[in-house]
């Protein structure tokens, strides 16, 4: 090294990893200098993860080396806090402030309450984290990178949950942190994104470093086409607007549910894909919940397929033709020590079941089915599922909700951790699944996927609905609107 240079943050070199048969990392090899924002991309199943999880010692590499020059945090994809616990507690944990073996509980929520305000996040910290909804979880992981004077930040999709301003504040965090010598490896499935707030993108493909360029010298089409190595086609079926003449399937009528939900009322016609848009807050999910029997329900009327159902219960919801997909897949949606086979059939067991016996191979035949039709990627049907990446347990969930033969499918962010790629695919087969007759309530925080799906769309804010578009007035500009009562 000569004189005036300064040493890298982090060394990788020759990076190799496997997981039984498959291999994960194939000879990885690159390194990062103070003060910039490098973006990792890939396909799921691609290694990015895997690649955060060996440089933070969350995984042993089989071979190569990793030097990194300082302390390192990573903020993952999956959430790791403690719902038990307070907010300002799960900030803390394993750092907590003490003196004479005591611990200093006003001066934690001071300092987690500063945290908080940086990354723009309301929460009180004294707050419990079971009370929280996904997006600010998804802010109290960042908050917890911030605590330590780390030199390097690893963030896994961090902005998955986030609206734009939320986004936009997290960025201008980052450049502050990258102005002070910090380094930030950023993975996301978002390519623009990732073109924005990245000085450097490296992209992996099935474990291979086929790119490691300046972020100008790449389109988000060309980082797209590296990832997959081929060209893709158009992202977005054509939309599908119902006929009006169309049979109702769901309706909703002054539907409320605490305060998150306030008398709300809409209709769902026979294979629709509806829309429902709102910023963090809004109450989109707590209606899906409410609507699903997850959510005591405190007043109104569900009507589901003609009949009116008057206690909804995931069960008896699920029987009536129903299926979920929800927000969170790693707290509510996946049994991550259980096998794909096991995971997939959950939902519809009795289908896979002869006087009370499980007929384990009916169930492995039919994982193999959806892993084909799903292209769900796994050495087999008796892989643990907690193996797999994002994309493929988002797509696992997605085909569960299919086995059970539902005539409405209620997808809660269905690309969340999602590749570009595989979003093709899910718009592909919630598209094919309109066609077929089932309805499609689509709720998602990015608005490019709500406009890009749905030919009507509803607009919540504060629990209740404050609009409905169709057609030309299904654009940003419209649902920002009612989203935030600007105007």
């Amino acid at each position: 090294m000569t004189a005036g240079e300064t040493s890298p943050v982090l060394e990788i070199r020759d990076l190799t990893k496997s997981f039984g048969p498959v291999s994960v990392l194939k000879g990885v090899t690159f390194s990062l200098g103070p003060g910039v924002i490098l973006g990792l991309a890939g396909e799921n199943g691609a290694g990015k993860s895997t690649l955060a999880k060996c440089i933070s010692s969350q995984y042993r590499p089989d071979s190569g080396t990793i030097r990194v020059n300082g302390s390192c945090f990573t903020v993952p994809q999956e959430f790791t806090l403690i719902p038990t616990l307070r907010v300002y507690e799960n900030i803390f944990l394993g750092r907590e402030l003490s003196r004479y073996g005591f611990l200093k509980k006003k001066a934690m929520i001071l300092r987690a309450q500063a945290l908080l305000n940086k990354v723009g996040c309301t929460v009180p910290p004294r707050k419990m984290v079971s009370d929280l909804n996904v997006a600010e979880k998804q802010k109290i992981e960042i908050a917890k990178a911030f605590l330590d004077r780390s030199k390097l930040l690893i963030l896994d999709e961090p902005t998955t949950v986030l609206n734009r301003m939320e986004t936009e504040t997290l960025f201008q965090i980052l450049r502050e942190f990258r102005e002070q010598g910090g380094s930030v490896i950023y993975i996301s499935h978002k390519l623009e994104e990732v073109r924005t707030i990245c000085d450097r993108i490296v992209v992996l493909r099935d474990g291979v470093l086929v790119a490691d360029e300046a972020s100008g010298d790449l389109s988000a089409e060309e980082i797209a086409r590296r990832m997959v190595g081929r060209n893709l086609t158009r992202i977005f079926p054509p939309k599908r607007p119902a006929d009006p003449g169309t049979d109702e399937v769901l309706r909703c009528e002054n539907v409320s549910s605490g305060r998150e939900v306030l008398d709300v009322s809409f209709s769902l016609k026979k294979g629709e894909i509806l829309g429902l848009a709102g910023l963090a807050g809004a109450g989109r999910t707590e209606l899906a919940e409410t609507i699903c029997g997850f959510r005591r329900r405190s007043g109104g009327r569900i009507v589901l397929n003609g009949t009116a159902i008057t206690r909804p219960t995931p069960d008896r919801m699920l029987r009536a033709g129903l299926s979920y997909l929800p927000e969170d897949r790693q707290r509510t949606a996946i049994l991550p020590d259980f096998t794909l086979a096991d995971n997939l059939t959950l939902s519809s067991l009795s289908r896979y079941t002869s006087w009370g016996f499980i007929r384990e191979k009916r169930c492995r035949e039919a994982a193999a089915r959806y892993m084909e039709r799903f292209r769900i990627r796994a050495a087999s049907p008796d892989e643990r599922l907690g193996n797999l990446s994002g994309g493929n347990q988002q797509k696992t969930v997605i085909a569960r909700g299919l086995d059970s033969s539902p005539s409405v499918f209620i997808f809660d962010e269905p690309t969340r951790g999602v590749d570009v790629g595989a979003r093709g695919e899910i718009y592909e087969f919630i598209h094919a699944l309109a066609e077929s007759g089932v309805s499609c309530l689509f709720i998602s925080s990015d608005l490019e996927e709500i406009i890009g799906c749905c030919a009507r769309v509803l607009v919540m804010r504060e629990g209740r609905i404050r609009g409905e578009l169709s057609g030309d007035d299904v654009n940003e500009e419209r649902i920002m609107f009612l989203a935030t009562g600007v105007k």
